[in-house]
């Protein structure tokens, strides 16, 4: 399995089974990590409160202890859910699985057409990660696993590109996945800095260009 090194950490073991709810459960628990990662995504993990959080939800404090009983629980539910969402939009059907060099410049054009994209969720898993590896709280094995789940969708599309020639042997799928994901939030954060995209747009494209330079044209 191609990810990012991450010594003791294995993706596939994460995120952790946790008991199952009822859908009203799951319903009240989503509604509640959705709140907190905008709340976190505002103002930060630390200025980001219980009271803030129950009137955000609608919830009350039984009800977020119950889900949630300390804050490292709701922080790492919060990766979790931030997480699933990058995935998912990830393999859905825009891009197929990335099955072919189109399918990146889709994932490019996505993310770089609109000028407020920078402030999307695409960016926030990142901005999430950077404040969290500062903190105390014991979630960077759940943090590397989830960029390594990402990091992985990017690995497999190369491979595949491999294995129907697409893509040169010397291509090394591991390392171009870096090249992407860090891309990705490099670009991210320099697009956010300048309030506008063209930085995400170009380091992006600088990616696939330089990734491209390993293609196999029948």
């Amino acid at each position: 399995m191609s990810t990012i090194d991450t010594p003791g950490v294995d993706v596939r073991a994460w995120p952790v089974e946790r008991k199952k709810l009822t859908p009203k459960g799951e319903a009240t628990r989503a509604r509640i990590l959705e709140h907190t990662a905008q709340l976190i995504y505002r103002y930060g993990v630390h200025a980001t409160n219980q009271e803030q959080v129950r009137n955000a939800a609608n919830v009350s404090g039984s009800q977020l202890n119950h889900y949630f009983p300390t804050k490292e629980d709701l922080v790492l539910g919060v990766i979790e859910w931030q997480a699933q969402r990058v995935l998912d939009f990830h393999r859905s059907e825009i891009f197929a699985g990335f099955k072919d060099f189109d399918d990146f410049r889709t994932w490019i054009n996505y993310y770089t057409a609109d000028e407020r994209q920078y402030q999307s969720y695409g960016c926030s898993l990142g901005s999430l990660a950077s404040e969290l590896i500062k903190t105390d709280l014991g979630v960077r094995d759940q943090l590397a696993a989830a960029f390594g789940q990402w990091h992985q969708v990017f690995c497999e599309a190369l491979e595949r590109l491999k294995i129907v020639g697409r893509l040169a042997d010397a291509a090394n799928p591991r390392l171009l996945a870096t090249l992407l994901l860090a891309a990705f939030q490099g670009g991210m954060l320099l697009a956010q800095v300048a309030q506008e995209i063209a930085p995400l747009r170009e380091a992006l494209t600088a990616a696939l260009d330089y990734i491209e330079l390993f293609s196999i044209t029948g």
